[in-house]
């Protein structure tokens, strides 16, 4: 049963990924494609050189920013291990879908001797402020383009109403099973709890961390590396050279949602992304173009640096285990 749920959860983002290939292919021509495969093998490779730069630093940078939170907990790893650690998660993305995290909290439990859980609740810590940036990317965007996002709301016919009942609904749900677990006696309930203990003492980290200012400036330098990569790729096709930032915003929030969808965002990355700037006035060869040469460079830096962390990682820390050895 754990193989087939393992199986599926690398077949199915992988399947709905080709399934954006395929309809990417099914709903253009010869002609487009050709276009496409064009604008492709005549950007120029400077631009994406810069783009897959700015991936790299923020990639650094959250290395980096991942030291303050554990400082609180008593713990202080080599920034070695530490950047190894987010690269080898990012490749494992490709892989399977949100496996990046686990991954990462292993390599350093491993290398550093830091409890799995509080490694793995600094990691949860961050990706809530990593959630609080994109939410405030979300309402720029919308402050933007409102009209364009009500218009696709009213299409869709979201209710409101529906909206709140549903969310009513959940908070409800979560204090009646948070009042039934706290009471359970059960074994392995009290395991539960006890990991979810580890978690909520790396959550905390951020609240007693001493660098709060340090925090705070990478993680928007993080994501100001982001929306760099990604607005510099506007440069790499003639028809969106001209795009401004409220074009580009939207399909960069767009995009970050549609990334975990599949194994790194494989197929409905570009997809998405031609979609939104479609609303523009981008044509779909153009879009699609932008969206690849985006996906695929930072792809391919993630594949090329992940695969040497995996070698890497073992052989930094071969020395520290000989000397305690």
């Amino acid at each position: 049963m754990k193989t087939i749920k393992s199986f599926l959860k690398i077949t199915i983002p992988l399947g709905v990924g080709v399934f954006f290939i395929y309809l990417t292919y099914n709903s253009t021509s010869d002609e487009e494609r050709k276009l496409i495969l064009e604008y492709i093998q005549k950007a120029d490779s400077k631009i994406i050189l810069i783009s897959v730069f700015f991936g790299i630093l923020s990639h650094l940078s959250r290395a980096y920013r991942w030291k303050f939170l554990l400082a609180p907990l008593g713990y202080k790893p080599r920034l070695i291990n530490s950047i190894l650690a987010v690269l080898i998660a990012y490749i494992s993305n490709l892989g399977i879908p949100r496996s990046g995290e686990i991954f990462r909290a292993t390599s350093l439990s491993t290398y550093e001797d830091i409890p799995f859980e509080k490694a793995f609740g600094t990691i949860v810590a961050e990706r809530l402020v990593d959630l609080m940036i994109l939410l405030a990317f979300i309402l720029i965007a919308l402050s933007l383009q409102f009209d364009l996002f009500w218009g696709i709301l009213q299409e869709k016919s979201i209710s409101l109403n529906e909206l709140g009942i549903g969310i009513a609904a959940l908070i409800l749900s979560y204090f009646v099973l948070k009042n039934r677990f706290a009471k359970s006696e059960n074994a392995l309930v009290l395991k539960i709890k006890n990991f979810i203990s580890g978690l909520a003492e790396g959550i905390m980290s951020l609240q007693t961390m001493p660098k709060k200012g340090a925090f705070i400036f990478h993680t928007l330098f993080i994501w100001s590396m982001y929306l760099a990569m990604f607005y510099v790729i506007k440069w790499t096709v003639p028809e969106t050279a001209s795009l401004g930032l409220n074009a580009i915003l939207p399909a960069f929030v767009i995009g970050g949602l549609a990334i975990s969808a599949t194994n790194g965002g494989i197929g409905i990355y570009p997809f998405s992304v031609a979609l939104v700037l479609a609303t523009f006035g981008v044509s779909n060869e153009s879009g699609l173009a932008f969206g690849w040469i985006m996906w695929t460079s930072q792809t391919m830096m993630i594949i090329i640096f992940g695969s040497l962390s995996f070698f890497v990682l073992p052989l930094v820390n071969r020395q520290k285990k000989s000397e305690s050895s």
